[in-house]
């Protein structure tokens, strides 16, 4: 793979990763180099995690994309009533499906971090929004240093096809909210693309249960000084179907959790080196 990694600066300054998304689309997963005080290539295993709510029409097209070297897929169904748990497993046997506790995309991405048991965990949407094509470039920029890899629609190689004018103007007010209050420099907030190494999940604690999830994750990677990169993504239509987020809802959803963030007594940890 010819793309390479750039993180300017540990967490409070948010890295970019550079490589080419071109190339990243026809490459294999990375399994060479390594990342910051991370496992050699020959330890690193890849768990993609893929919630769903009543997804039947979409996750076809999200599953028969996904690279062919994953370790594991991880489908974490919120009691769909449709057969979408039925269809997963028709077209990939080997998934292993995980019913979250209860409805909600924060506890289905807290009920997949447990049950992964690979070095790296991505994930991903499951409406056909994200581009499995993608992951390479989000394993690419963890074997190169980072501990969390971000997907970001609004830096420059990002873009979204999908978002409308209220979501952006919450995610763009927000976003500086969160870039005001926690020293970040974010350009995206809300984008469920992302991509951690398996040993930091302890440290985001995922205690939230709705579309708030990303902004909990983005605002403690921060505060614990973990190296966070953007990496440019392309977010397509939502292929089927209507999607569950409430911009309103949702948004007020967003903004509690930067506020009890912002007052919780959860310390901010020094920001350690980066090292080859």
């Amino acid at each position: 793979m010819g793309a390479n990694a750039s993180i300017r600066d540990r967490s409070l300054v948010v890295g970019e990763y550079t490589g080419d998304p071109c190339e990243a689309a026809t490459s294999p997963l990375v399994r060479g180099g390594g990342g910051h005080a991370g496992p050699g290539a020959a330890d690193v295993r890849v768990s993609v995690v893929v919630p769903t709510l009543d997804e039947a029409d979409n996750i076809p097209h999200v599953l028969a994309r996904l690279p062919e070297d994953l370790d594991e897929v991880i489908l974490v169904d919120g009691h769909s009533v449709d057969d979408t748990v039925a269809i997963a497993i028709a077209i990939r046997p080997s998934v292993r499906v995980v019913m979250a506790p209860r409805r909600g995309k924060g506890a289905a991405i807290a009920a997949g971090f447990a049950a992964a048991r690979g070095t790296i965990i991505v994930m991903i949407d499951a409406d056909g929004s994200n581009d499995p094509a993608e992951i390479p470039l989000f394993v690419a920029a963890l074997m190169a240093g980072a501990d969390f890899a971000k997907g970001s629609r609004f830096m420059p190689g990002g873009r979204s096809a999908d978002i409308t004018l209220v979501r952006r103007l919450g995610n763009t007010a927000l976003n500086r909210a969160v870039n005001g209050l926690f020293g970040t420099t974010y350009t995206d907030l809300c984008y469920g693309f992302n991509a951690i190494w398996a040993r930091h999940v302890a440290t985001l604690d995922v205690n939230c249960d709705g579309f708030e999830v990303e902004t909990l994750m983005n605002i403690r990677a921060a505060r614990a000084g973990l190296a966070v990169v953007e990496v440019p993504s392309f977010e397509h239509e939502r292929l089927s179907g209507a999607s569950k987020l409430s911009a309103w809802r949702d948004g007020r959803r967003v903004l509690r959790t930067i506020v009890r963030e912002r007052f919780s007594t959860r310390g901010v940890q020094a920001r350690p080196s980066l090292t080859a």
